[in-house]
């Protein structure tokens, strides 16, 4: 009879399951009403497009599910476009929630899912894993946790860059400012300014969405900036130091957040001798890297672009991933919102701050940048170690 008993606990581990002693073992996820309904509300169409964050995120689930999926259990996973449209959006989170039945939202990225929908998600108890978190309320809502670092903490980091790492003495802002990020914004650099000890010698929150930016250059050379960041995305970015050139400006370091790490920029600013630096959000997508290994590999076999977007889809799915696998039981909306408000912390190679949704009003958990630099129309990393706001203090 002991020997029965060895055996079969040798079988049950070999088979991955934890013998007790007894008829009893973990049973890990289940579900037993069929697939996981995760969702995602995200802007596809419109103004902008946002899509390669959810894409990537499907990408990760399709191939876990033609993996047999997470102990057995597949995922289903919808995208919603909200075209930009704040009753769309509004919409499509009902339709998520109350038609569809998802357990959560996971890969989103959104110019107004948060500021429309955190409200809906906090009372209806679904939790969101926003893989590129937008406006101001993916970082201030307690049914919502980003996977990146975010326009307004990677404010705070660069700043804090430009005088710890580049020597900078008088360090300017220059913001665009969309729907309610302002204050937002403000707040990012008062951060950095409590951090520091230090006082930004200029902030600027008018710039245009377009036109002509000569006369912010020519402010930030006249005020005596030494470093300017600039909250520009791809095309302002690629006429800023245009003009700068055009001005024939020098000594000035420009600094940019996220959205100007991208190989168009690189290529329409390859003739630039201007000093430019963007901080990342997660490991540089361009570089080939151990970090980013699974992440290229993901995307190559999807037949999806390799883009920092897509960085954040894939992450989110992985959180989701992690937080479901760790579920021993059926798995539910209940469970999954348990799971994660329990606060794990999850570390990736592909982040520089490990990921943690928990419980709180407000969450904001990653903090680390790499920062880039455009030398000769390409992007050299001048972080091989990843810059985060607790180096700082």
């Amino acid at each position: 009879m002991k020997l029965t008993s060895t055996l079969i606990a040798v079988g049950l581990a070999a088979a991955g399951l934890a013998f007790t002693g007894s008829s009893a073992f973990a049973a890990g996820p289940t579900c037993k009403s069929g697939p996981i309904k995760i969702g995602a509300v995200s802007t596809v169409t419109g103004v902008v497009d946002f899509s390669d964050a959810p894409k990537a995120t499907k990408a990760v689930f399709e191939q876990l599910n033609d993996a047999g999926g997470i102990n057995g259990c597949k995922i289903d996973y919808s995208l919603a476009d909200d075209k930009g449209d704040p009753q769309v959006a509004a919409q499509a989170a009902r339709d998520l929630i109350d038609n569809k039945g998802v357990v959560a939202l996971t890969g989103g990225a959104s110019l107004l899912d948060c500021a429309v929908n955190a409200g809906t998600y906090n009372r209806n108890d679904v939790l969101a894993v926003q893989g590129v978190g937008v406006d101001p309320l993916c970082f201030n809502a307690p049914s919502i946790s980003p996977v990146n670092v975010g326009p307004f903490t990677l404010t705070t980091v660069m700043l804090d860059y430009a005088t710890k790492n580049l020597g900078a003495k008088k360090v300017c802002a220059f913001f665009l400012i969309l729907g309610g990020t302002q204050e937002a914004y403000g707040n990012a650099v008062a951060a950095w300014q409590k951090l520091s000890g230090n006082k930004v010698g200029l902030v600027d929150m008018t710039l245009p969405p377009q036109g002509d930016l000569t006369p912010y250059v020519i402010k930030a050379r006249d005020a005596g900036c030494d470093a300017v960041l600039t909250n520009q995305v791809e095309p302002g970015v690629v006429q800023w130091v245009k003009t700068a050139d055009a001005q024939k400006i020098s000594g000035i370091n420009w600094l940019f957040l996220a959205p100007g790490y991208t190989e168009g920029v690189a290529k329409a600013l390859a003739d630039s001798k201007q000093p430019v630096y963007v901080g990342t959000e997660w490991e540089p997508y361009t570089e080939n890297t151990a970090a980013n290994a699974d992440w290229a590999k993901t995307m190559d076999k999807a037949g999806l672009a390799k883009t920092a977007f897509s960085q954040g889809g894939y992450l989110a799915a992985k959180v989701m991933i992690d937080t479901i696998s760790g579920i021993d039981g059926e798995v539910t909306r209940e469970t999954v919102t348990s799971a994660l408000k329990a606060g794990k912390e999850m570390q990736y190679s592909l982040a520089g701050s490990p990921y943690v949704f928990g419980e709180a009003r407000a969450h904001s958990p990653m903090k680390a940048t790499k920062v880039m630099q455009l030398v000769d129309g390409k992007w050299t990393v001048k972080t091989p170690d990843w810059y985060t706001l607790a180096k700082a203090k």
